[in-house]
Order: C-alpha cells, then structure tokens, then sequence
C-alpha cells in the first residue's frame, strides 16, 4: 500500500504528486504554514488525504507552538486552523478535520500543556488510521456492485494517493481484484491537471491492475460502443439530497452513463457527507489559477492574452446517481433518508 503521508514527529512528509509519475519524491514540511501550502498546492490532494494533512499540520502547529499559556494556545489553534481552512474550500472532510481537532483540544486542554501536545499527534494519527480502515471497508461495499470481468470508467483519482491509503474509487477496484474478480479500468486523463494520467494510471500499474488512458472527451465514445460496465468516482462533498461535488468533468461522465444506462457509483466515508446543506447548489466551488488550463509545466499552450475558466469541481445532480458507497453500506434514492441513516451510524459507533 502506499504511503502518501508520513507523520515524523516534528514535520509530516507528503509523497509529492505534483512530480508524479516521472519522480518519486517526499516534501517534509516542517510547520503549519507548509503543511497548508502543500494542500493549497496539490502536493497533498483527495478530500480525505486533505483531512488528515489538516490534522497533522494543526497537531504540529501546537506543538511548536512559543507560548504554552491556554490563551496563548487557544490562539495559536485558532490561527492554524484559519490557515487550513483557507486552502481548499470545497472538500468538506478538511473542515470536518479541522472540528474534530478543535474538539479534542478543548478535551484535552484542561490536562496540561504535555498531554494536549501528544494527545492532537495522537488524534491526527487515529484520523489517518481510521481513514485506510474506511477505505477497505468502502472498498468491500463497494466490491460487490463489480461484476466479474467488468471494465471500470473512472475520473481523477480516488485512490491511495488521495487517502491516507488503499483509496475510495480505486478501493473498489483493489476490493474487486482482491476478491477474485477480472477487471479492467479505464481511466480520464482528467484536464487540466491531469490526475488520472499521472495519478491513477501509475497507482494502477503498480498493482498491476489493467489500466488503459482514454482523454476526456472519449468516455462517450466508448460507452456508445458498450465497452464501459460501470462509472466509480470519489467525492469531496455530499449534499443531504445525494448531489454529488467531484472533480470537473465528472457530472459530464455522469450524463452519459445515465444516456447509456451504465451505473454511476460514487464512493466516499460518511465525513464526506454535508447534511446541513440540501443540495449541491449550496457547495463552495474551488476556482484555482487559469494558468493551470493555459499552461502546462510552465509552459504556455495557447495564445497570449487569452483567458481561462478553471472551477476545480462540478456536481452531479442526485438524479444521475446510482448509489453512494460509504464505509456503513451503499446508499440508493431516496438518498435523503439513505444518507442520513448511513451517517448515523457512524455517529453511534
């Protein structure tokens, strides 16, 4: 399995994506302000990866924080969490991270200045398990939907490298295989920032899983001529009504699954669940820098002057969507009332 984020006691090391697939290289970052650079950078990226990196960066953030006085503490995590809520806004488990730590604070707060700095290290590092726990759990629920000798659509990458590892998306795909089951997938190459070709393709290989690049505008193509069994995405958020927010491109993939009556799954744990918002409409969508569509490596591919949009997500419609893979089980329409149970569970354990 790989390992996509390291916590070394006075920094966190990201398994850098942004040199993958041509070097493999670790980026140590040694404080908040880093960790929170590499997530706004993408070295570290996948909603539930972006959770942990949060967590581990507001654990090193108190750690090294001058002042040891509680008022001096509380500001210091006040400050750190600020720094990471403004790196990524779409992806809800970084703000579900950032609760989680605040509340172990105050918990631990009233034990001392010892206890509070090695019981948020030892909080981010359970989020980090729990999180390749959930994985393999989604990844058995989400196994079954597979039938034997299927070929898989997917789009970006969902996988270890967006995890703590074994992956969403791709954690059915490994479940599938794991079980016994012939598969194939086809991976996007998923524009502007090229996450299936770089990403998913070399996690894929390195399994030795079947794996074939199509481009973006492909998927059709081949769904038109039967070659694709089934859809599996990730997810960054869930509205309470089952609308989904996953990279850009993939509402348009859902279409068409649905134009050729192939199921679209999308997978995620139940911290990627936002009840509190009733529809995607209500779901911050990220708009990162147009020269990532304009150039690539630095390198500018069309004319000067000209202008790009680059919004990071789109969200698929609940109506588009098949079912919804979480570590409880798998959720169907009507997902209001799926969701909420599902999450429940989770809640109760």
């Amino acid at each position: 399995m790989l390992d996509t984020i390291r916590w070394e006691g006075d920094a966190v090391a990201f398994l850098d994506q942004t040199l993958l697939p041509t070097r493999e290289s670790y980026l140590t970052c040694r404080n908040a302000p880093e960790v929170a650079a590499a997530i706004t950078n993408m070295v570290v990226r996948g909603a539930p990866a972006i959770g942990v990196a949060a967590a581990m960066g507001i654990a090193l953030g108190i750690k090294q924080a001058s002042a040891k006085d509680e008022k001096a503490l509380r500001n210091t995590l006040n400050a750190v969490c600020e720094l990471m809520r403004q790196t990524r806004p779409t992806a809800v488990n970084l703000f579900w991270a950032i609760e989680r730590m605040k509340s172990r604070f105050e918990e631990l707060l009233p034990e001392g200045t010892k206890r509070l700095v090695a019981g948020l290290e030892e909080e981010a590092l359970e989020i980090q398990r729990e999180d390749i726990e959930i994985n393999r759990r989604m990844g058995k629920h989400g196994a079954a939907l597979v039938p034997d000798g299927a070929r898989i659509l997917t789009h970006c990458n969902a996988g270890a490298l967006a995890t703590a590892g074994y992956g969403t998306a791709l954690g059915v795909v490994r479940a599938a295989v794991e079980a016994g089951k012939n598969i194939e997938v086809y991976a996007d190459e998923t524009r502007p920032f090229l996450q299936g070709a770089r990403l998913t393709t070399w996690e894929l290989a390195k399994d030795g899983i079947p794996v074939t690049l199509i481009t973006d505008n492909m998927s059709g193509h081949l769904m038109a001529r039967k070659r694709v069994d089934l859809v599996v995405v990730g997810a960054d958020r869930i509205a309470a009504n089952g609308d989904v927010a996953n990279k850009i491109g993939t509402y348009t993939v859902a279409v068409l699954a649905r134009e050729h009556g192939i199921p679209f799954y999308a997978v995620a744990p139940t911290s990627t669940f936002d009840l509190s918002i009733p529809s995607g409409d209500q779901i911050p969508i990220e708009q990162r820098d147009p020269k990532e569509v304009t150039h690539f490596r630095g390198v500018p591919i069309v004319p000067d002057g000209v202008g790009a949009e680059h919004p990071a997500f789109d969200v698929t419609p609940h109506r588009y969507v098949t079912a919804i893979v979480c570590e409880n089980g798998v959720a169907r329409s009507p997902f209001v009332e799926a969701l909420r149970r599902l999450s429940a569970k989770t809640q109760a354990a």
